[in-house]
């Protein structure tokens, strides 16, 4: 995208958070809800609030990281439980499971707005976000039905626009990895189980720490099947076994390294 095309996207964008007049923001600290956290801030100043929804299906180090990046930006900032564990329906795991979390989320965010008088709450949906076929994201219907406002969608913001946008404001997550919650790398249909995100989080932390910043960890039962970006698929090969004897110190008695690399979605490969 040129500039002058960013540009007038970022004047749109502005524009649309200007006239929200006050929002809470649905803010996890990725770089699509951090952007949106920003622009809140330089436009509504305090009439703008951040809340990061906390559940057991937050990864290590996300809280901690959305905090440092809202004081940096100088947006008010909370943090809320959220209680999606509670419910039957996200535990059983199918494949609208995004609905009720974000269902979970949109609601509590909903009821602070209203009760301390914010006119809106904002997320941080862009216009590339469930294009793909594999990009399956229930989470946008429960944002529809809970009235949600997507100022980056609106404004036409893909993920390139987003980094982009967030690169010239100088915010340090501009080219930060996707980080979705860890129940995403459950397949659909098997139950959630907390100790089940505590073995992913932990093999996804040592591989991280080992050099590969982008790293899924799919979890069938005992077996994990590990994607990195193709480019990484050797070096991790490199380390596999390595690899095996860390992961089964978390639960793990079958590793394998999906030649094919990361994709985003590739748990919804088989049913699309």
């Amino acid at each position: 995208m040129n500039g002058a095309a960013l540009g007038h996207r970022a004047s749109t964008l502005r524009a649309l958070i200007k006239d929200l007049r006050s929002a809470v923001i649905a803010y996890s600290g990725g770089v699509d809800s951090s952007l949106v956290a920003a622009i809140a801030y330089e436009q509504l100043g305090d009439r703008a609030l951040a809340i990061t929804g906390v559940s057991a299906s937050l990864a290590a180090g996300e809280l901690d990281a959305a905090r440092q990046l809202a004081a940096r930006m100088g947006i008010r900032h909370e943090t809320i439980e959220t209680r999606e564990f509670d419910d039957p329906a996200y535990r059983a795991n199918g494949a609208d499971r995004c609905f009720h979390c974000k269902d979970e989320l949109f609601a509590r965010l909903t009821q602070i707005a209203r009760a301390r008088g914010f006119e809106h709450v904002a997320d941080g949906t862009n216009a590339d976000d469930g294009r793909s076929a594999l990009d399956v994201r229930p989470g946008q219907r429960a944002a529809r039905e809970r009235a949600v406002r997507s100022p980056l969608a609106q404004a036409g913001m893909g993920k390139d626009a987003v980094r982009a946008l967030a690169r010239e404001l100088a915010l340090p997550v501009w080219d930060k990895p996707a980080a979705p919650c860890l129940s995403s790398r459950v397949p659909h249909g098997t139950r959630i189980e907390l100790d089940d995100l505590r073995r992913i989080d932990l093999a996804e932390c040592y591989l991280r720490a080992s050099g590969f910043p982008i790293v899924r960890v799919r979890h069938f039962g005992v077996r994990a099947r590990i994607e990195v970006p193709i480019a990484d698929v050797e070096r991790l090969r490199a380390r596999e076994e390595q690899l095996a004897r860390t992961l089964r110190e978390v639960g793990y008695t079958a590793v394998e390294i999906d030649a094919r690399g990361y994709r985003t979605g590739s748990l919804n490969e088989a049913t699309a």
